[in-house]
């Protein structure tokens, strides 16, 4: 007969640390096959409550954690990605989806003589599936195909870490000790401090509730021990987004505050009236042994009944939650990208990707007022030009400081692109923030010092900022719709516009040389002539990234040498075209 000892408690702590282990690489592998479309799901969630319940525990089944459900979610309010309000229906939905995993490991405990139920067992089929996981890694091309093997391989690993705990709490069935160890578990408050404490200490609620099955299968745990324990696992998994809300502003410290009051609320509900119906009623199964597959039940039934009971009184929770949490002033952030979504990358790239397009559209605006002062000066516009440069800036350190910590994150193939993408066209977008900031020096000391361009001046100039309208137009349009049919017409355009620059410069000189133009107009004119050409330049280097993207290998001074001569014909056309459009 098998007695519990030292290897024992070997095996147990082998078969925790395979399980939690498990559990990483199959949600990290559901959430690469999610991709950004967790947060596009999350991003749609209206103040339909029932919705957003809904899209929490869809969410919560494919990355299998409710406690990184509610972490996102404090990132996302941290962020300002979301209202709080929005969140309360998530948190709740959360609670529903992380049952299923209960449900899953409760199947260890089919006992059948019926082939059919044993392949249910997960000690029967999660070789199998094991062994199809680790061939899809190791064979498939498709970075999808082996997601899929990441999640297959990662749900073998958890049952694997179940069988281990299951087969080292075996003995402890024949043990007195442990009987009597038991007896104090008969104490309802002692079993929801130890629910908690156990869920707060390893950070998973799933972890928990399998460890109860485990033991549950030694038959010495009764329904009367395990329900006070299943909701203090409850209480215990917001430990979790508690740790997670340190340092966040005050909304994103009220969704933990959300996620405490609807597990305690909850909690002292569903004992109360448990144990007046038992006093009452006397259930007769309080003393019987749980099984695993009633132990998932139980779990169901507390975050079933805990978010009907409160799904009416999402505004209420709210309310509690500003009140436990105070309003105070704070300070005003662009480009803020909270660390706590880097626990799922694909929804930090995605988050990146939405600041990148803000930062986009900022550095369009920009630059079309800072063109516009070459025609016109006005000292209101100069000023919002300062202040939008210096938001710019801020945008390209925080990005570029978040897409470095991403790097070092397992990243799908789409992301990986994406990520090296963005970090390519920030700082190009970054640059034109510089020259636009440029045009407000240059164009305030002419203001400044009273001088004008000559006429013909003005008029070749106004011709060029037309081109140059256009090639920042197509150029940020086609990043923005990730055109990149669009972005093949910016790189004939920019040529063009070296051409004209080229050409203003000429004639320039000689209206100088002609004594049509004083030698200080002429810097001036020739500081905004370089300006207009380097704007040009980056607007083509982000249309060659976009073009180039699926190379590893982004180059854009071998872009041209690159091109067939099918490709090379249509650059031509368009230039030819573009030339004739934008004539002197």
């Amino acid at each position: 007969m098998d007695t519990f000892n030292v290897f024992s408690v070997f095996s147990l702590l082998g078969g925790l640390a395979f399980f939690l282990y498990g559990m990483n690489v199959m949600s990290q592998g559901l959430e690469k096959m999610a991709g950004g479309k967790l947060e596009r799901a999350l991003k749609k969630v209206t103040k339909s409550t029932f919705k957003s319940l809904l899209f929490g525990a869809v969410v919560t089944i494919a990355i299998q954690s409710s406690s990184a459900m509610t972490v996102m979610l404090v990132g996302f309010v941290n962020s300002k990605i979301m209202e709080l309000g929005q969140t309360i229906g998530i948190i709740m939905g959360s609670n529903v989806g992380t049952t299923l995993t209960a449900w899953i490991l409760s199947l260890a405990g089919v006992e059948s003589d019926s082939i059919f139920l044993q392949l249910l067992k997960p000690s029967n089929f999660s070789p199998v599936v094991a062994f199809i996981g680790i061939v899809l890694i190791m064979v498939a091309k498709s970075q999808r195909k082996k997601d899929v093997g990441n999640v297959f391989l990662g749900f073998a690993i958890l049952m694997f870490g179940m069988s281990l705990m299951s087969d080292a709490m075996s003995p402890l069935a024949n043990m007195p000790e442990f009987a009597d160890i038991l007896v104090a578990f008969r104490n309802p408050l002692l079993g929801l401090l130890a629910g908690a404490v156990i869920t707060g200490v390893i950070q998973s609620s799933a972890a928990s509730v399998g460890i109860l099955q485990a033991l549950s299968l030694t038959g010495g745990i009764t329904y009367g021990m395990a329900i006070p324990i299943i909701i203090g696992q409850n209480i215990g998994t917001c430990v979790t987004a508690l740790l997670s809300s340190i340092g966040v502003n005050k909304n994103a410290k009220r969704v933990a505050v959300v996620h405490v009051y609807f597990n305690t609320i909850g909690a002292i509900v569903f004992l109360g009236l448990f144990y007046l119906l038992h006093w009452i009623v006397n259930f007769s199964f309080v003393e019987e042994a749980i099984a695993p597959v009633a132990i998932a039940g139980v779990h169901s039934i507390f975050n079933l009944a805990t978010t009907l009971m409160l799904l009416p009184f999402t505004r209420q929770l709210e309310w509690l939650a500003r009140k436990t949490v105070k309003d105070e002033q704070e300070e005003i952030t662009y480009a803020f990208l909270d660390e706590r979504l880097l626990l799922t990358p694909s929804v930090a790239v995605a988050e990146c990707k939405e600041n990148a397009v803000t930062m986009a559209r900022l550095v369009q605006d920009t630059v079309f007022m800072g063109m516009h002062l070459t025609e016109e000066y006005s000292g209101k516009a100069a000023k919002l030009i300062r202040e939008n440069e210096d938001k710019i800036d801020q945008y390209e350190d925080s990005l570029g400081n978040y897409l470095m910590k991403l790097t070092g994150r397992e990243l799908s193939k789409s992301d990986s692109r994406e990520v090296s993408k963005i970090l390519h066209a920030i700082n190009d977008f970054e640059r034109i923030g510089d020259h636009a900031s440029n045009l407000v020096k240059i164009t305030g000391d002419m203001k400044e010092r009273k001088l004008e361009l000559s006429k013909k001046a003005k008029k070749e100039l106004a011709v060029l900022r037309q081109a140059l309208t256009e090639v920042v137009s197509m150029s940020v349009t086609a990043y923005l719709t990730d055109d990149q049919e669009l972005a093949w017409d910016v790189e004939p355009l920019e040529e063009v516009i070296d051409y004209l620059c080229d050409q203003l410069k000429d004639k320039h000189i000689k209206r100088l040389h002609q004594g049509q133009c004083t030698p200080e107009v002429s810097m001036i004119y020739q500081e905004i002539l370089n300006n207009f050409e380097r704007i040009s330049d980056h607007c083509s280097n982000i249309a060659i990234c976009l073009i180039q993207e699926q190379e590893n290998d982004y180059d854009p001074h071998r872009f041209m040498s690159d091109l067939s001569s099918e490709e090379k014909e249509r650059f031509q056309g368009q230039y030819k075209m573009y030339k004739k459009k934008y004539k002197i």
